[in-house]
């Protein structure tokens, strides 16, 4: 199946295609590169940020803006050093 791009760089996805993957309108898709170069589609999840709150325990303590500057800084100079 093929897909012609506007010069708005905007496509219409093929019925066959919107009926398999279940797509109403508003559904949002999503495109997954993968490392042979082709291109996964796949309806996107509705999962909203409200949904994650929770899974992750809450911190042992706050941590001041200065120490997530310091944590930035060594992560940032830890990337520089490996590479």
């Amino acid at each position: 199946m093929l897909a012609t791009m506007t010069s708005k760089s905007q496509i219409t996805l093929p019925k066959d295609i919107r009926t398999l993957l279940q797509l109403e309108p508003g559904d949002k898709v999503a495109f997954l590169p993968m490392p042979d170069g082709q291109i996964t589609v796949s309806k996107a999840s509705k999962a909203s940020f409200a949904q994650l709150r929770g899974i992750l325990p809450p911190p042992a303590r706050a941590f001041t803006v200065e120490e997530m500057d310091q944590a930035v800084q060594d992560a940032v100079a830890d990337k520089h050093a490996r590479a």
